[in-house]
């Protein structure tokens, strides 16, 4: 930072203001004053945005609005906002549609308790956020206003609440993804992946023993980390393929892979070398998980649980533990993924297991089928040598 000399003013500084703490410390406050300010007000508008959409739905809804004035009512009260306010977008008849529809998704369930709980977790998950960088929202503390709005369904965008409605069935699946939009910061088309891939249904789902494994808040986190099933939709392979041919895959295509196991995953290596009492043994694929701070075994099996595959992986959870883990690392964590499982047999399977493990199941896989439809070298080569005579012959001919 320059000197601050002499001006017309006479102000002047003696010294370098980088050097004077007070100063400093003014600044740095300053700063983070204003940014403050800009969070609270970005906050501010949509909450009040999403505010009026919710009265205007509200509105349509308890006016019953149609049967009043007509069905042609909603495109009305559009151009109307519109002549009114040119200038100001979100007026058009659509979204109106999508206003009336998304009063009408919550309005059944607006006193229940579980709304009541799912939407205050929504505030303590921002707020800790909001905190984290010096600022919180005192207007959203509420779960639910007034006249029955969500205070808390205001740190979501609108077109992710539109996204939401228009794809959940049920308020509890659309409160999941309301709070995974929070915790992750989606965006609107990381949303809809979400969406797509049923993560509600299939996240956390696995069957596991973290709670009696696990220290309470790793074992949650690793459950909810885990799904019930992986879709296997980018991989194809033969109709007989094994273990080696899907491993073959999924390192060719680890990227995507990693998409699918979720956040946080790390590769460590295919087919991992321990020695154990001078034997070479093996590990399907290894991961680190940086979340959880812990290696994670992973067993493919392309075919239905069998209570042997929960023996050998216990086997190799251990021998990670033993020959690969550091202090630092928290227990290490094994995974079989198989073609099918049967609970009763897994949970038999589990009991007297000491380590902490999860078994889930893939589907997907794409059957090469294109290959029995192609000609072969000899059949195309023969094909040309037909071709080539009957030219001939219709040469000769003329």
């Amino acid at each position: 930072m320059s000197k601050v000399k002499t001006d017309k003013t006479g102000i002047v500084s003696s010294h370098d203001l980088s050097l004077d703490n007070d100063y400093v410390r003014w600044i740095h406050e300053l700063k983070q004053r204003f940014r403050n300010a800009q969070i609270k007000a970005a906050v501010k508008v949509n909450s009040e945005q999403l505010l009026f959409n919710w009265q205007l739905g509200r509105d349509l809804v308890s006016k019953r609005a149609e049967e009043k004035w007509g069905k042609g009512v909603v495109e009305q009260v559009s151009l109307d906002l519109q002549a009114e306010f040119p200038n100001v977008k979100g007026f058009s008849t659509s979204n109106l549609w999508y206003m009336k529809k998304w009063y009408q998704f919550y309005e059944p369930v607006l006193k229940s308790e579980k709304l009541q709980q799912l939407v205050g977790e929504i505030v303590v998950t921002e707020n800790t956020r909001l905190e984290q960088i010096g600022t919180a929202v005192e207007e959203l503390q509420q779960p639910v206003g007034e006249i029955g709005f969500p205070m808390s369904f205001s740190y979501v965008p609108w077109g992710h609440h539109i996204l939401i409605i228009t794809k959940c069935k049920e308020v509890e699946e659309a409160l999941f993804y309301l709070k995974l939009v929070v915790d992750k910061g989606l965006s609107r088309n990381a949303l809809d992946d979400y969406i797509r891939s049923d993560y509600y249904n299939v996240s956390g789902k696995a069957l596991t023993n973290f709670q009696e494994k696990l220290p309470v808040t790793q074992g949650k986190l690793a459950q909810e980390l885990l799904k019930s099933n992986y879709d296997l939709g980018f991989v194809c392979l033969s109709e007989e393929y094994d273990e080696n041919d899907l491993e073959d895959v999924l390192e060719q295509r680890m990227t995507r892979f990693l998409l699918e196991l979720g956040e946080g995953w790390a590769f460590v290596g295919r087919q991992k070398e321990i020695i154990i009492s001078g034997k070479t043994r093996k590990i399907d694929l290894l991961f680190y998980h940086i979340y959880l701070r812990c290696y994670v075994v992973l067993e493919l099996k392309v075919k239905p649980f069998d209570p042997e595959f929960a023996g050998k992986l216990n086997f190799y959870v251990n021998a990670v533990n033993e020959f690969v883990k550091r202090d630092s690392d928290n227990p290490t964590i094994g995974l079989l993924i198989c073609k099918d499982m049967d609970r009763t047999e897994v949970q038999l399977a589990f009991q007297g297991i000491t380590t902490p493990m999860g078994v889930a199941t893939y589907d997907n896989v794409k059957i090469k089928e294109i290959q029995e439809h192609l000609p072969t070298t000899e059949q195309i080569q023969q094909q040309i040598a037909l071709a080539e005579e009957e030219y001939k012959l219709k040469k000769e001919k003329k």
